[in-house]
C-alpha cells in the first residue's frame, strides 16, 4: 500500500498582512521613543527649555534628530516649579517636550551648561527610529505594489483548484471541482426523465467503472471519451451531474472556459495539471461542459483573429487524451450544442469514442419530465398531463422547467390555493408568445381585421387533414404579434409534400380571409408570408419537391461558400416554381373560404366579441374534425404499451403468491 501524502503546508497571506500591520503599528507607537514611558509632560518652548536648564531644573535629556525635538525630564524637587498647578504624584517622571534648531546649536548649549554646572545628566540621541522609518519609507511602496499586484491576480488565478490566497502562484493549476466518493450530488439517473438512449450508453460507462472487470474478460478496451451533443437546454449537463452521483469513482467537473486566460500557456498549463490529478485518482471521471470554448476547430495558417493560446490549450488537450502517455481509468465526458465547429482531431475514435446524442424530448418524454417538476408544487387533481405535454411540442427540459415555475408564480400573483390547467397555459403562452399587452389601442376596424385573419388561420386548420391541430385562437396582442392562433404541431419524423403544402394552406388563410371578406390586404401576415417562402424554397431547391425540378437538391453543406450552387437559369425556374407553388395554396385557402364562409363570419364575430375562443368553439361551429392527430396515437400507443406491462406484472406477482400458497399447505 501506497504511504499517505500528508497535505502540504500553505503559506497564508493574512500571516504578511498581520507582519506589516504590526510593523506599521510599531512605527506609530515608538514614534517618541522612550519618551512613552513618562507619565506627566507639557510643550514649552525652545527659549522656555533654556531658561529650565540655566536653572538647574533637568536631569537628562532626550532629543530625537529626525523630528528636531526632545525631552526635558525634571528633577523630582523641581517638578513644582515646572508643573505649578499639575497633579503629579510622587515618584513619577515629568517631562517637557520643546522643539531645538539643530543638533550643533543643542550640544553647544548643553556644554556650556555643563561648564556652568548648572546641568550634570546626560544627552541621549534617538537613532533606531531613524533606521525603521527609512527603511520602510525606502521599501514601502515596492511591498504595497506587491501585495497590490497579488491581489489582482489572486482573482485570475483563483477558484477552484488554483484559487486561494497565493492564486498569482496557482494561475496555472487547475480549476476543476473534484466530488469524491462520500461527496456525491444529490442528483441520480431518477431525476433524469426521458434520454432513455443517452442515460443507457452513460450508464454502460459508469458500470464499467464499478465492474471492470466483466468487461475486460472479454478483451474489451474501456473507451476513452464520450461527447454529449444536443440543442441547449435538453439536459447535457444534468446527464453529467447524475454520472456524478452515480459512479462510485472521482468526479472532475470544470467549463471550456476555464481553460482560456489571459496569461500565455495557462491554458496547456491547466489541461496537463487536470489530467495528472485525474491519473492520481484513477479510475475516476472528468467532464467538460461547453467544450466548444476550447475545442474549436484550428486555422490553417496565420488568419486574422486566429487564437494562437486556445489552439495551444487544444493540442494540449487532444496530447492528453490519447498521447504517448497512458491514461487509463481516466474516462473523459464532454457536453457542447455545437458539435460542428469541433476540431476533428477531438472527435475521432480513441478520443471521443462515442457521440450521445441528447435530442429535443418527443411527446412521451415531456410527460416524464413535467412528472418531475410537477413533484414540488400543489397542483390541481384533476390536472392533464398529457394535454400539457401535447401543448409543449419543440420545448427542451428546461422550457419544461420555466413553464412549471412560470405557472406557479401566475397561481400565486393571482390568489389561486392550486396550480390548475388554466395557469399552465398561460404560463405556455407568455413564454412563446411572449406578455400580454391589454392596454394597447386598437379601433374597431382594426380589431375586425384582426379577428377575420386569425379566423381565417383557424378555419383553414380546422378543415385540412394534415394542417395542425387547433388549441385557441386569440386576437388579444401579445409582444409584437396583434393576433396568433396556437396549435399543436404534429410531430413528424418526416413529412409528406401533401402535410407541407396543408401547413402553407394554412399559413396563408389569414391573408386570404382579409382580401375576400375586406377587400383589401394588411402588413399583418409578413411572418406569414415568410415563413411560406421559406418552406417553398425549401421544399424546390432542397427537398426535391418540384414539378419542373424534381429530386434534385442544391443544399451547400460548407459554412462558407461564396457562390450558389446552381446556375442563374435553375434560380429562375426555382423562383418561378416557388411562385407557382405558393399561388397556388393561396387559391386553394380562397377557395376553402368561400366554401365555408358562414362559419368564418360566426368565428371572427365570436372572437371580437369574447377575444379568445376555444377548439371547443371551432368544433361546435364547424363540426368534430374526422382525422385523429398523431400526437394522440403516440399517447395511446405508450397507455397501451404500459397497461400491458403492468397486467404482466400484476401477473406474475399472481403467480408467485399462488406458489408461496402451495408451498404453505404443502409444509402444513
Amino acid at each position: 500500500m501506497d504511504k499517505e501524502k500528508q497535505p502540504k503546508p500553505r503559506f497564508n497571506l493574512m500571516w504578511l498582512y498581520l507582519g506589516i500591520a504590526l510593523l506599521l503599528g510599531y512605527l506609530v507607537f515608538n514614534s517618541g521613543g522612550s519618551s512613552l514611558l513618562a507619565v506627566s509632560g507639557k510643550k514649552v518652548s525652545y527659549s522656555q527649555f533654556k531658561e529650565y536648564v540655566s536653572k538647574g531644573y533637568a536631569s537628562r535629556i532626550l532629543a530625537n534628530k529626525r523630528e528636531g525635538k526632545l525631552s526635558m525630564y525634571v528633577q523630582p524637587q523641581h517638578i513644582r516649579d515646572v508643573f505649578p498647578t499639575s497633579a503629579v504624584k510622587p515618584g513619577e517622571e515629568a517631562y517637557v517636550e520643546a522643539e531645538f534648531p539643530s543638533a550643533d546649536k543643542l550640544d553647544t548649549f548643553m556644554e556650556q551648561q555643563q561648564e556652568a554646572g548648572n546641568f550634570q545628566g546626560e544627552v541621549a540621541y534617538e537613532q533606531g527610529d531613524d533606521m525603521l522609518h527609512n527603511i520602510f519609507w525606502s521599501f514601502g511602496p515596492l511591498i504595497l505594489t506587491v501585495l497590490f499586484w497579488m491581489f489582482m491576480l489572486r482573482g485570475a488565478g483563483g477558484g477552484g483548484g488554483g484559487g486561494g490566497p497565493m492564486g498569482l502562484f496557482n494561475v496555472g493549476k487547475s480549476r476543476a471541482k473534484l466530488v469524491e466518493k462520500d461527496q456525491r450530488a444529490k442528483v441520480t439517473f431518477r431525476n433524469v426523465a426521458g434520454l432513455a438512449g443517452a442515460k443507457q450508453e452513460v450508464h454502460e460507462i459508469v458500470d464499467f467503472l464499478r465492474h471492470p472487470e466483466k468487461y475486460t474478460e472479454l478483451g474489451g478496451k474501456i473507451p476513452k471519451g464520450a461527447l454529449l451533443v444536443g440543442p441547449p437546454g435538453t439536459g447535457k449537463t444534468l446527464l453529467a451531474k447524475a454520472v456524478a452521483g452515480e459512479a462510485e469513482v472521482p468526479f472532475f467537473s470544470m467549463s471550456g472556459s476555464d481553460f482560456v486566460e489571459m496569461f500565455v500557456g495557462v491554458g496547456a498549463s491547466r489541461v496537463r495539471d487536470l489530467f495528472r490529478q485525474a491519473k492520481e485518482k484513477a479510475p475516476c471521471i472528468i467532464f467538460i461542459d461547453e467544450i466548444d470554448a476550447v475545442g474549436r476547430a484550428r486555422s490553417r495558417g496565420a488568419q486574422m483573429g486566429a487564437n494562437d493560446e486556445r489552439e495551444n490549450t487544444l493540442n494540449q488537450l487532444l496530447t492528453e487524451m490519447d498521447g504517448f502517455g497512458t491514461n487509463s481509468g481516466v474516462i473523459i465526458l464532454a457536453a457542447t450544442n455545437r458539435a460542428d465547429i469541433l476540431d476533428k482531431a477531438l472527435l475521432r475514435a480513441g478520443r471521443f469514442d462515442r457521440q450521445i446524442h441528447v435530442d429535443l424530448p418527443d411527446v412521451n418524454e415531456r410527460k416524464e419530465i413535467f412528472m418531475v417538476h410537477l413533484r414540488p408544487l400543489k397542483t390541481d387533481k384533476s390536472l392533464d398531463i398529457d394535454f400539457l405535454a401535447r401543448q409543449t411540442p419543440g420545448f427542451s427540459g428546461a422550457d419544461i422547467a420555466n413553464v412549471c415555475n412560470e405557472a406557479a408564480l401566475i397561481a400565486a400573483r393571482n390568489s389561486a390555493p392550486v396550480v390548475t390547467k388554466d395557469h399552465f397555459l398561460a404560463a405556455v403562452d407568455r413564454i412563446v408568445g411572449g406578455l400580454e399587452k391589454k392596454t394597447k389601442v386598437m379601433t374597431l376596424e382594426e380589431k375586425k381585421t384582426i379577428a377575420l385573419h386569425e379566423a381565417g388561420h383557424a378555419t383553414i386548420s380546422w378543415l385540412l387533414q394534415y394542417a395542425n391541430p387547433l388549441v385557441k385562437v386569440t386576437i388579444v396582442p401579445r409582444g409584437r404579434a396583434l393576433g396568433a392562433a396556437w396549435y399543436l404541431p404534429e410531430e413528424r419524423q418526416i413529412s409528406t409534400r401533401e402535410q407541407m403544402l396543408d401547413e402553407m394552406c394554412a399559413l396563408l388563410g389569414g391573408r386570404a380571409a382579409e382580401e375576400l371578406f375586406t377587400g383589401h390586404v394588411s402588413s399583418g401576415a409578413m411572418n406569414d408570408l415568410e415563413r411560406v417562402t421559406k418552406q417553398a424554397y425549401g421544399m424546390i431547391a432542397y427537398m426535391g419537391m418540384g414539378e419542373k425540378l424534381p429530386n434534385l437538391c442544391y443544399y451547400d453543406s460548407q459554412e462558407y461558400s461564396f457562390q450558389k450552387p446552381y446556375s442563374d437559369h435553375t434560380a429562375q425556374l426555382i423562383d418561378q416554381e416557388v411562385q407557382t407553388m405558393i399561388e397556388t395554396q393561396y387559391a386553394r385557402a380562397k377557395q376553402l373560404l368561400s366554401e365555408h364562409s358562414s362559419g368564418h363570419a360566426q368565428l371572427a364575430q365570436l372572437l371580437v366579441d369574447r377575444e379568445v375562443v376555444f377548439a371547443e368553439d371551432v368544433e361546435h361551429i364547424f363540426g368534430p374534425r374526422p382525422w385523429v392527430s398523431r400526437t394522440e396515437e403516440l399517447l395511446e400507443e405508450a397507455q397501451t404499451d404500459s397497461t400491458a406491462d403492468d397486467a404482466e406484472k400484476s401477473g406474475q406477482g399472481e403467480q408467485e403468491e399462488n406458489k408461496n400458497q402451495k408451498t404453505e399447505q404443502e409444509e402444513a
